[in-house]
């Protein structure tokens, strides 16, 4: 029987790679975006594990650990910061969580492993096994990709929490990253800038994704950047649309994590500046 997860997030975008992450693991994940729902959740579906963050609404993770501790509730908990204070990790511990994640440092593969060892499936020894073998396939020096030059990437997302994930995770990897919220920023940077690719959104305030990329097509300059989508849109017409303004691929952000979406970043360079 499958494990069942419970992730408590009112952040959407976490809340879906979390989601689809657990599941392509072989978990069933369940969902709540508010404390309350989450507490409900517990109690009624009672699932093998809960991955809790501490700032929702209507009841926040602080509270939900203090009512489940009131009712006797023993599932394990593995909390969510936003900020990675000690003070806030200390006053989860002492609630009762087992475990803790930093928002900004967020990575689904050390999610993954925290709640392996919280249901005892993995020893500590296939733990350190699994994270070698994580940074092994993820953390290959960008350099290798454009022959020793600096890899600038240029990100244009408009949801803060998705864009400072992601650009967090481009720098851990040796990036320099540029970001931008919008398309008329985008276009703004690069006229600045010259980026050996670029992450784009499509659904973005005022100049949307599509015509960044018809502006990047019309500009000798920068129509040879490769461009990858990276969009909410799924549906067929959208993706054979990007591709015909000349992107290189598409992926759906709920079906991607911040770690895959690195490795095929790499992938797109190797085959733009190698082969």
């Amino acid at each position: 029987m499958k494990k069942r997860i419970l992730v408590v997030e009112d952040e959407k975008d976490h809340l879906n790679i979390m989601v689809h992450k657990l599941e392509l693991e072989g978990y069933e994940a369940l969902s709540a975006e508010d404390g309350a729902e989450g507490l409900r959740m517990i109690e009624e579906e009672k699932p093998d594990l809960v991955l809790l963050d501490v700032v929702l609404p209507s009841m926040d993770g602080f509270e939900v650990l203090t009512r489940m501790r009131e009712k006797g509730i023993t599932i394990p908990v593995i909390i969510v910061s936003n900020s990675g204070q000690p003070v806030e990790i200390d006053r989860g511990t002492a609630l009762g969580a087992k475990d803790h994640l930093v928002k900004a440092e967020f990575n689904p593969g050390d999610v993954i492993e925290k709640i392996r060892i919280q249901l005892g499936e993995v020893s500590l020894s296939e733990e350190e096994k699994e994270k070698k073998n994580h940074e092994s396939s993820s953390n290959v020096p960008i350099a290798h990709y454009v022959q020793n030059k600096e890899t600038i990437i240029l990100i244009v997302e408009d949801d803060k929490f998705l864009r400072d994930l992601i650009v967090n995770k481009f720098s851990k990897e040796g990036f320099t990253v540029h970001e931008a919220v919008d398309g008329e920023m985008a276009l703004s940077v690069l006229q600045k800038v010259a980026p050996q690719i670029i992450l784009l959104d499509l659904l973005l305030p005022g100049i949307d994704g599509f015509e960044v990329l018809r502006r990047l097509q019309a500009d000798e300059k920068l129509s040879a950047i490769p461009v990858v989508v990276l969009s909410n849109l799924g549906q067929q017409e959208d993706m054979d649309r990007a591709r015909s303004l000349g992107a290189r691929d598409f992926l759906i952000k709920a079906q991607y994590t911040p770690g895959e979406i690195i490795v095929h970043i790499k992938k797109i360079l190797s085959e733009a500046y190698i082969n």
